[in-house]
């Protein structure tokens, strides 16, 4: 029922499956846009020319089929398997016909964002029907970043309106319908990749060779890229990796006691004493022995 007024659609649970029908689901607004969460037993679920003009809303939606493959039928003939861990992307106020392809329930995951013209760079989108990405685009892997940033809790953004803006291009760029040269494209693929850096720096930053060569290795970057990957970010890459670190260390201070200032420092990533004793003290205006003692 919640599905149906907020999204407009019309499911269909045969009779003898309701009894042992579950699930979950959860909307929240992420600033214009409304990120939700679907978590149920398998069902048929329509958008029809009905549930369209009950309730428009001409958005954009980026979806992610997280669990339940299924078949994506959009009129016409089009029709699609969805895959674990497949994007749709598609206009809101077009029908299509999804049917579970297993009993064993499914996980979606999906951003709709309001449509404006400022959002779409001009184009209009009132007839991109419901389908995966275009393979090989190279706006995917930013384009999936982005998508787990702002739909699951794994990591926050630290700019909701202009991620959102930057998802809304990759989707459309994803789908052939912007060209990934344009600079507004250029620029959400930078914002996509370096969540994908913050992801590489948050899992090792521990680690004292961590340097921005092997950061830029693993994304099959160059260190030049992974540097402007940042550039229009609060902080540079090395600001970012020595925060992390010091929040690290602070953090070990308070919770491990049994820990010695000089073991903190070299289990957060610190190569040096001094540095550390500099960095922390830069960071917190006091010393790391205070830090411990005032908490």
């Amino acid at each position: 029922m919640r599905s149906r007024g907020l999204f407009g659609v019309t499911i269909e649970v045969p009779a003898e499956r309701r009894a042992a029908f579950e699930g979950s689901f959860r909307a929240e607004r992420f600033g214009t846009a409304v990120v939700s969460h679907i978590a149920a037993s398998a069902y048929v679920i329509r958008r029809t020319e009905a549930d369209i003009a009950r309730v428009a809303g001409n958005s954009l939606c980026l979806g992610l089929q997280v669990r339940g493959p299924g078949r994506l039928d959009t009129g016409s003939g089009r029709s699609e398997m969805i895959a674990n861990g497949d994007m749709i992307i598609n206009h809101s106020d077009l029908p299509y016909d999804a049917t579970p392809g297993t009993d064993g329930g499914f996980q979606f995951r999906m951003l709709k964002i309001p449509v404006t013209d400022e959002l779409t760079l001009g184009r209009s989108v009132t007839d991109l029907v419901a389908a995966r990405p275009l393979e090989g685009s190279r706006t995917l892997r930013p384009l999936r970043a982005l998508l787990d940033v702002l739909t699951s809790s794994k990591r926050a953004s630290a700019d909701p309106e202009r991620d959102i803006a930057h998802i809304a291009l990759l989707g459309l760029a994803a789908r052939g319908r912007l060209p990934d040269s344009l600079p507004e494209v250029r620029g959400a693929i930078r914002a996509g990749l370096r969540y994908l850096a913050l992801d590489i720096m948050a899992a090792q930053y521990h680690q004292i060779d961590l340097t921005p060569a092997l950061v830029a290795r693993s994304l099959g970057l160059s260190v030049r890229h992974l540097h402007m990957l940042f550039e229009d970010a609060e902080n540079t890459f090395s600001r970012t990796l020595m925060l992390m670190r010091v929040g690290e260390a602070q953090r070990l201070l308070i919770t491990q006691p049994d820990l010695t200032v000089s073991q903190v420092a070299y289990a957060s990533g610190f190569e040096s004493l001094a540095t550390f004793y500099r960095v922390f003290r830069n960071v917190y205006g006091i010393a790391p022995g205070d830090a411990r003692q005032a908490s």
